[in-house]
């Protein structure tokens, strides 16, 4: 089931305009949101308001410090649960990722073998395979169980600085610093195409749910859609205060630089995140900004924001005033703030099927901390 089925299309830049949205998770992904039902009268002597999913309360996360999880030496740059939710991967400006037990909060194994740090990571669907970017200008993909390199892919100029899986994992797409979005052959470790993507440097990548399309960002305050298949630019976006779509490849007079970017599960819309401190979720299909997310601190850093759907729907983001935001997805709402990293939280990651966050930091904290929440799980 669609976990961001019955999200509304209605789009607003106006941060205070009231934005009432169907928030039900079992509505099908090509049935459209059914407005609330009549009031029924109760059959009793003092008739009481009938409850609908509009009016009633909306349940707020409650997480809760589990784990902190102690090894790296220097800055933390990303953490990545596994698909299957056993794992927890972390890489930093150290030369390796670290592998852990996000239940127990266990250090499991190092992957050694980069020569430079390293800046992302992401895991095959099958969680047996894990892939990693370093400044080496390399990217690696490791057999998780034995802790041994399976392919090296070379073809970047500079330091690669993001990657992600297609679902199916038998594509991965990076981005480096020299500007070029690269397309690979995960099997065979081959480069099958180069996009020379942006002015400045690439900081995310990532498939939509069928890999039709990629979605990447830069430095260059440019976020754009691109044909898989042709390599074609379908669409730019340039991230600021006045942020709007822009046709097919052209350039926009530089803003806010772009930072982090990502389709949704459902691959409906687009998360992306800006040195503005504000967090947009774009409706691609009608290039408009349905929603708006600010609180957190977010002008120098690159943080990453992720899509939370096990126990609600919430935005999950870093921040530089140390600690990490909860957002409620529809009303825009900050829900819940974590507190306990003591320097800037730029790494941020959502179980698969459980309510667990994973928080990373930087410089003088070092430390992956494991949030979870006892509340109800999907179906309860």
């Amino acid at each position: 089931m669609d976990p961001l089925a019955g999200m509304d299309d209605s789009s607003t830049d106006d941060e205070t305009a009231s934005q009432t949205t169907e928030d039900d998770p079992q509505i099908p992904e090509n049935q459209p949101p059914q407005p609330p039902p009549a009031p029924v009268p109760v059959p009793v002597p003092v008739p009481q308001p009938a409850i609908t999913a509009a009016t009633q309360p909306r349940e707020k996360p409650h997480y809760a410090l589990r784990h902190v999880l102690r090894g790296h030496t220097q800055s933390i740059s990303a953490v990545k649960f596994s698909p299957d939710g056993k794992l927890l991967a972390s890489c930093g400006a150290e030369n390796v990722v670290k592998i852990w037990s996000p239940e127990t909060g266990e250090f499991l194994r190092n992957l050694t073998g980069h020569t430079q740090g390293l800046s992302d990571i992401s895991w095959s669907s099958d969680s047996a395979y894990l892939a990693s970017a370093s400044d080496d200008t390399t990217i690696r993909i490791w057999d998780v169980d034995t802790g041994l390199t399976h392919k090296l892919l070379k073809g970047h100029t500079k330091w690669v600085f993001c990657l992600n899986y297609n679902t199916a994992s038998t594509l991965l797409v990076s981005g480096g610093c020299d500007g070029d979005v690269r397309i690979w052959n995960a099997a065979r470790g081959k480069c099958l195409k180069t996009l020379h993507a942006h002015m400045d440097y690439v900081t995310a990548v990532h498939f939509n749910r069928d890999a039709s399309l990629i979605v990447s960002c830069a430095l260059d305050g440019l976020i754009r859609i691109w044909n898989t298949s042709d390599g074609q630019c379908l669409k730019t976006l340039a991230e600021g205060h006045d942020a709007i779509w822009y046709g097919p490849c052209s350039f926009a007079p530089y803003q806010n630089t772009g930072q982090h970017v990502q389709f949704s599960p459902n691959s409906k819309y687009i998360l992306s995140t800006a040195h503005d401190s504000t967090i947009r979720l774009w409706d691609y299909q009608t290039t408009r900004c349905l929603k708006v997310y600010k609180g957190h601190v977010n002008s120098k850093y690159c943080i990453s924001a992720c899509f939370s759907v096990t126990g609600g729907k919430w935005i999950v983001a870093g921040s530089e005033d140390h600690k990490t935001y909860i957002w409620d997805l529809q009303t825009r709402e900050v829900v819940q703030i974590l507190e306990g990293h003591t320097d800037i939280v730029v790494a941020v990651a959502t179980h698969p099927t459980q309510n667990m966050i994973a928080t990373g930091s930087i410089d003088s904290d070092l430390a992956i901390r494991i949030w979870v929440d006892p509340g109800p799980m999907p179906g309860a």
